[in-house]
């Protein structure tokens, strides 16, 4: 059974497609926090990784030092990971230096899909790929460009999460919503 935020989140984010490059940046954040932990338990604490990470403003983030990284691993709102949380910041700068090579995150992040949303055919859960060979292309570029707990299942979800891909089942109503 889904939690209320599950449901919320399934029915009104879930595989819309983003081209914000603060919600593409807020995501990013999350989905490595969710590494080796339930969604659910990430939903939950998202309003404490806003009110923790300054609502996820990139700049901000990339000029986190280690006192400031110290004081977040003391907060009970957020996955308190040294690594999870240190990786936030990795990111904040790495998303920075593509936002200046490409003009903007969403450019670099929808090339891998085209600039346009894939759509699969599923008909059970069980038929959804935890991974990808687009997935794997984007975490060895993510990686290359500096980018920590981008691994391929990671990013899969990333891309589930941000409309690149459309993972919702035929049987599902959001199925057909967002072809």
């Amino acid at each position: 059974m889904n939690s209320v935020l599950e449901t919320h989140y399934h029915d009104h984010e879930w595989g819309v497609p983003v081209h914000d490059d603060h919600l593409l940046f807020e995501f990013l954040i999350l989905e490595g926090a969710q590494a080796g932990l339930s969604w659910s338990t990430i939903l939950k604490k998202r309003a404490g990784y806003r009110l923790a990470f300054d609502d996820f403003d990139v700049e901000r983030i990339a000029a986190y030092d280690e006192a400031k990284i110290d004081l977040l691993l003391q907060n009970p709102d957020i996955i308190r990971n040294r690594l999870k949380v240190r990786s936030a910041v990795t990111n904040a700068q790495a998303f920075l230096n593509v936002k200046s090579e490409f003009g903007s995150f969403d450019a670099y992040i929808w090339q891998f899909v085209g600039g346009k949303s894939l759509c699969n055919h599923w008909q059970q859960a069980s038929d959804v790929p935890a991974s990808t060979p687009i997935s794997d292309a984007m975490s060895k570029d993510l990686k290359k460009r500096g980018f920590k707990f981008v691994g391929t299942t990671i990013c899969y979800a990333y891309m589930q999460a941000v409309g690149m891909v459309n993972d919702h089942l035929v049987g599902c109503y959001r199925h057909s919503q967002l072809l």
